[in-house]
């Protein structure tokens, strides 16, 4: 119960970050992020191997497929990158659309909000 408590409270928090990112919640990578980002946040090897380890276990999670899940994930990042909350990105990863620099990679993206949630959710929790 208490793990389940705990994992309830850890989406909602990742929920929160991701919507002021503006990743829209309608979409199927929003889901398949949100999961990638709780898998990460407790072993940060499965963002140095994301086809191998991370988008796998996603998949296995949502029955579909690897594929899927990488390219519905790299879409709702694209999707926040263009319309989400400038001064969020900045915050998160120093640089925003407003630089020039190109839209983070999923697991870059997957790894900041990782890190952020693994070093800021114990003490909010």
């Amino acid at each position: 119960m208490v793990c389940e408590k705990r994992r309830l409270d850890l989406e909602k928090y990742i929920t929160r970050i991701m919507l002021d990112m503006g990743v829209p919640a309608h979409l199927r990578g929003y889901h398949y992020l949100r999961e990638a980002i709780i898998i990460s946040q407790d072993d940060m090897e499965a963002v140095s191997s994301v086809t191998k380890l991370l988008y796998p276990a996603v998949a296995k999670r949502f029955h579909t497929t690897d594929q899927k899940v990488e390219r519905a994930i790299r879409n709702a990042i694209e999707v926040s990158w263009v319309r989400g909350n400038i001064d969020s990105f900045e915050e998160l990863f120093g640089y925003s659309t407003d630089s020039g620099k190109g839209r983070p990679t999923n697991s870059e993206y997957i790894a900041r909000i990782a890190d952020k949630v693994r070093m800021e959710y114990a003490v909010f929790a």
